[in-house]
């Protein structure tokens, strides 16, 4: 049973992205938490995701009872609301993904995680850094390695030739995935399929790396069928169950 938090006001797509690539990944049941005012948009998209409010950090904790994993960040945005949730998240000692928003938010208030997968693309893990993108982008396997040390978790560095840094100063460097890629939502659909692996009790570490490269997989199946170019984050859905 996995749980995903995000979606602030006009940010619900995230969410849902996340939410049906779980699904698709093998996750049994995916709980979407979300503002109140964005549940019936939420609802309506796919009917198998359940969805409740949550407000507060009071209302996370009982919505986090009885989950499996916890994924934080699609649409989150950088609000009161948003540190609250990740914070939360945080607390609850769960196996989880750090994405978007939330990577954002850990980049102003730095701690260690507790092995929580980030998956940062080099622009956030400029901030998680506080460097620039130029940085990170000339020096990918030394920065993933150095998100990976300082919060203390497993890092996924996103982009071209994806890097996966865990304990011990191990690197795994995917070689699938295409240029397509390179387009809105993909991130979240990356952090559905992680979070449903990691609600299979796949440890961080595998979770991580076999995500990554179904997530890029699916990608080139659907190329092959349909080509690079338009190719949309919610096009990996049927490919990522083959």
């Amino acid at each position: 049973h996995l749980l995903i938090i995000g979606g602030d006001v006009s940010m619900t797509g995230a969410v849902q992205l996340a939410g049906i690539a779980a699904l698709r990944s093998g996750a049994g049941l995916v709980t979407i938490g979300s503002r109140q005012s964005q549940i019936d948009t939420i609802n309506l998209s796919q009917p198998e995701l359940m969805c409740h409010p949550v407000e507060d950090q009071l209302s996370l904790e009982a919505l986090l009872v009885g989950k499996t994993a916890v994924v934080v960040g699609p649409g989150l945005g950088q609000s009161e609301w948003g540190l609250d949730m990740l914070n939360g998240v945080l607390a609850s000692g769960l196996p989880g993904v750090i994405d978007a928003d939330a990577l954002n938010l850990l980049a102003q208030r730095p701690r260690r995680t507790g092995q929580m997968i980030l998956t940062p693309h080099p622009g956030e893990a400029s901030r998680l850094l506080n460097t620039d993108v130029n940085g990170i982008q000339h020096q990918r396997f030394d920065s993933s390695l150095k998100i990976q040390s300082q919060y203390e978790c497993i890092c996924v560095l996103k982009g071209p030739g994806t890097l996966v840094a865990t304990e011990g100063g191990d690197l795994w460097l995917c070689k699938e995935g295409n240029p397509g890629m390179a387009t809105a939502g993909m991130g979240d659909v990356l952090s559905g399929v992680i979070g449903a692996l990691l609600g299979q009790r796949l440890a961080p570490r595998d979770a991580a790396i076999v995500g990554v490269w179904l997530h890029s997989r699916a990608a080139d199946l659907a190329v092959v069928d349909d080509g690079e170019r338009g190719l949309l984050a919610s096009d990996l859905s049927h490919y990522l169950r083959r």
